[in-house]
């Protein structure tokens, strides 16, 4: 088989479905975790359970332009959209800040920021997709990763989010830094994909 037949049927496999399947039904009493909810707060909830998964929550450029020279993360990546509200003032603060992600040179970004389309608050997860992170390789490659989101963004639970979920054709959950445990059962952080995750709240 030719390398274009072969192409031609990953696109075909691959293509999005024109009807989707419905959600399955669920009880949404037996997805909610009331530990993990306790406080009103949804901002605060959201970000102690994102501190349990070795994640952080930012409310400022300042604080996070602090972060990252403390951490000597000092060259990256910023979603054009965001870079006069974001970007802009990081360079002014001493930062490198790029506009254009260049595939070949993923090495010398140390952070990107991208956007995040909401969180949850019950586990401590960002939501992204593809509508608005504008590079995948920036949320997925440099080792500190900045998702900024707005604070009406953050659901209660994993239900309420599920329930907003947009017609994306791709969502990923994000619930702290990458992990895995695949060697002996020890867990290590930063291995398939950032070894920070902050989340920006604005």
């Amino acid at each position: 088989m030719s390398r274009a037949a072969i192409f031609r049927k990953i696109s075909a496999a691959t293509a999005a479905l024109k009807t989707k399947a419905p959600r399955p039904e669920y009880d949404a009493s037996i997805t909610h975790s009331t530990p993990k909810l306790a406080g009103s707060n949804l901002l605060e909830v959201f970000s102690r359970n994102l501190a349990e998964v070795n994640g952080r929550a930012l409310l400022s450029i300042a604080e996070l332009a602090d972060f990252l020279t403390k951490n000597e993360q000092l060259r990256g990546y910023c979603d054009p959209v965001l870079y006069e509200r974001i970007g802009s003032p990081l360079a002014a603060a001493g930062l490198t800040v790029e506009t254009t992600y260049e595939r070949t040179r993923y090495d010398d970004y140390q952070f990107g920021i991208t956007r995040a389309s909401g969180a949850i608050a019950e586990s401590g997860t960002l939501i992204l997709d593809d509508e608005h992170t504008s590079r995948r390789l920036a949320a997925l490659s440099p080792w500190v990763h900045v998702a900024v989101l707005e604070r009406s963004t953050i659901h209660r639970t994993i239900g309420d989010a599920l329930a907003a979920l947009g017609d994306s054709p791709n969502i990923i959950w994000v619930t702290g830094p990458s992990k895995t445990a695949d060697v002996e059962g020890i867990l290590i952080e930063g291995v398939h994909g950032p070894g920070e995750q902050i989340a920006l709240v604005l």
